[in-house]
């Protein structure tokens, strides 16, 4: 019988709670160094607690509402593949993983690629059965010390996926990971965990998308951990189309070496609170990283966008553009920041975020940031926050165009700087449609 954790005071000790009744089944041996490293992340988040809008990097994003929330930790599900139609994305083709609740359920899924090309295994599976490989890169790259939320996943993580990608392999399929929260019966939480690790001149596109099923509470607390070996490619996208009572906090860390390239786009639609970290440490010579976001909340839902670049090395690049659209009394965050360290000369580090507010009760509250420690360096930021274009809105209405359809088509221009950026041609031709349905709600 699945214990019920519903008597504890708080959501804190309802977490602490499930972590001692359930650390047999986690990884098989509780003296084993990976279980040690999940008590150690433990024992932090205990330390940090959920964070406030005393700690700089929560200023603008209180996370209360959540955590009085009661959830269940119960992971079971009745959810079907016939439940699953109305979710699918049309003539979408690759490696589609299921995960319902943060489970794996290969009966939903379905993975084409040989597995010369690439080798796909739920976390739950290899952190059992692949004690060494894990314990090399499991909880390597996204550092849990001052993060209570990966702390917290750190701990709890009970399942996700693990992609390996062997050196100069090229996987010609994508890898689509879809978490599904079903939330019809009672609010629900869950802590998935990937890891891709891509080898020497090996390359890839992958895409993980968050929906909610049902009329209660979700949160979703996913960490997701990339390494590149030199000369590796990825294209990552990250999708959340979730419901007005989903809460989201993810987190992506990723880690490149000398030449590779990593070009990713991350589009919120919807969700009530969603937290965003994009960290990027650039650990090698002529690496590149490319950022792409587009953000949408409208009634009162709250979208914050972290972002992180961490030019470790000499001669690396990248490029960041950011762009919200807030309606109705929504609130938005952006906090991006260039770290270049004293070694790292000849860097190039680019970034930009801008918004348009359509309503007097949304706000955007942006910091861009910009920490140079070398002196060879072409560093830029900028922000812009402000209204619809008049001049080109009255230009459009003047060649006869209504103005709730100039209004719609302005803004689905402004959104596809980043949505032409997605490869994968379904998913972009599914989002675009998706943008342009919300915007002429």
């Amino acid at each position: 019988m699945t214990p019920s954790y519903a008597s504890y005071n708080d959501f804190k000790e309802q977490l602490l709670a499930s972590f001692r009744d359930n650390e047999e089944r986690m990884n098989g041996e509780r003296k084993s160094p990976l279980h040690q490293l999940r008590r150690s992340a433990l024992k932090q988040f205990e330390q940090l607690g959920f964070p406030t809008i005393r700690h700089e990097e929560w200023k603008y994003s209180n996370v209360n509402s959540l955590i009085k929330e009661n959830f269940a930790l119960d992971t079971a599900s009745s959810l079907t593949a016939e439940d699953l139609v109305p979710l699918e994305i049309p003539n979408l083709e690759g490696n589609i993983l299921y995960f319902v609740n943060g489970i794996y359920h290969p009966e939903l899924s379905r993975i084409v690629s040989p597995s010369e090309q690439v080798q796909i295994t739920s976390f739950a599976d290899s952190i059992k059965a692949d004690t060494e490989f894990m314990g090399a890169h499991f909880a390597r790259y996204a550092d849990y010390q001052d993060s209570a939320f990966t702390a917290l996943n750190t701990a709890m993580a009970s399942d996700g996926v693990v992609v390996r990608v062997p050196a100069n392999t090229t996987v010609d399929q994508p890898i689509i990971l879809r978490f599904i929260t079903d939330a019809r019966i009672s609010n629900i939480t869950s802590q998935p965990r990937n890891l891709v690790v891509i080898g020497k001149n090996a390359e890839v596109m992958m895409a993980e998308s968050y929906r909610t099923l049902g009329e209660n509470s979700s949160f979703v607390n996913v960490v997701t951990e990339i390494v590149l070996d030199r000369d590796a490619r990825m294209q990552y996208y990250k999708v959340l189309n979730e419901t007005a009572k989903a809460y989201h906090i993810g987190t992506t860390q990723v880690h490149q070496a000398d030449n590779s390239h990593f070009y990713s786009a991350s589009i919120t639609l919807n969700g009530q609170f969603v937290r965003n970290n994009l960290n990027i440490v650039l650990n090698g010579q002529h690496a590149e990283a490319f950022m792409y976001g587009l953000y949408m909340p409208n009634g009162r839902q709250h979208v914050d966008n972290h972002t992180l670049v961490d030019h470790a090395m000499p001669n690396s690049y990248s490029n960041e553009l950011y762009k919200g659209i807030l309606d109705d009394n929504s609130t938005g965050v952006f906090n991006g920041k260039i770290f270049v360290r004293p070694d790292a000369q000849k860097t190039n580090a680019y970034q930009s975020c801008k918004n348009v507010v359509m309503s007097p009760g949304a706000s955007m509250n942006t910091k861009p940031q910009l920490e140079i420690y070398a002196d060879d360096v072409k560093c830029s930021h900028g922000t812009t926050t402000g209204q619809l274009n008049d001049e080109a809105l009255f230009y459009m209405r003047s060649r006869g165009i209504p103005k709730d359809e100039a209004r719609t088509l302005l803004l689905y221009a402004f959104s596809q700087d980043v949505l032409s950026q997605i490869k994968i041609k379904p998913i972009r031709e599914y989002l675009e449609g998706v943008v342009r349905e919300k915007l002429t709600k």
